[in-house]
């Protein structure tokens, strides 16, 4: 198994902190948050190789930090070429650019490098072993209004993801997804084709592709999760990993 972590936004809701700096280098508690993605994937012993993903404007600031940045897994940056908002690729945009350059032969665990969450990847990766299904994480607001035009949100059948809605008015479910996936070989193959047809421009729909044509199982876990697209959630996300090693 790979590791991707798509880290090639620009962050225009965080501006000024974000102008000059990519968002998944900014310090949350005692480390940025792309180095707590990456503890934690570095505890897992089956990643044979982790990418960033990033865009041409930050690439330089990634490859500084990575000089600095020590891990057992090699760490591969990558520049999507874009320079600014206007251009950028999104979320499935660069999983299509980095499935054109690396290939669909591993399966493949997915983060956005602004997903802050509780959760232990061995878990989910061993949640995914026993059913060798590709799996979306889903953390339970334990409330559907707190899901309500706010995220997308998973609708199971015992772990079985058998619908999904964006952003829904009146959810069906308290099950929020975040940006943490594993895709099975066989189904970067349906992701490479959704694309090329022009059915998923963005997470959700890409979820919704997958629960169509193949079989997606969901990962409940209720620890913290934060999604850091404002000042408000890099406070509250500060506040949570404030004294974390």
């Amino acid at each position: 198994m790979k590791a991707l972590i798509l880290a090639a936004g620009y962050a225009t809701r965080l501006y000024p902190l974000t102008e000059n700096q990519a968002k998944p280098l900014l310090k949350v508690g005692n480390k940025t948050i792309i180095e707590h993605i990456l503890e934690k994937i570095k505890k897992v012993d089956t990643i044979s190789q982790i990418s960033i993903i990033t865009n041409h404007r930050f690439y330089p600031q990634f490859v500084q930090w990575g000089k600095n940045y020590s891990s057992p897994q090699p760490i591969h940056i990558i520049d999507d070429g874009t320079c600014t908002n206007q251009d950028r690729l999104g979320a499935v945009g660069d999983l299509h650019f980095f499935l054109r350059q690396e290939g669909l032969d591993d399966d493949l665990l997915v983060i956005a490098g602004d997903n802050l969450f509780g959760f232990s990847l061995q878990e989910f990766i061993s949640f995914y072993e026993k059913n060798k299904k590709s799996v979306v994480a889903f953390h339970d607001l334990k409330d559907k209004n707190k899901v309500k035009s706010r995220y997308g949100a998973g609708i199971l059948q015992g772990t079985k993801v058998v619908d999904f809605e964006e952003k829904p008015l009146d959810p069906r479910s308290s099950l929020a997804s975040t940006a943490c996936y594993i895709f099975t070989s066989q189904d970067l193959h349906l992701v490479e084709q959704s694309i090329q047809q022009g059915q998923a421009d963005n997470p959700g729909d890409l979820i919704k592709y997958l629960v169509c044509h193949s079989t997606l199982h969901g990962f409940i876990f209720d620890h913290y999760w934060f999604d850091v697209g404002s000042v408000e959630s890099l406070r509250d996300a500060e506040e949570v990993l404030a004294d974390e090693n």
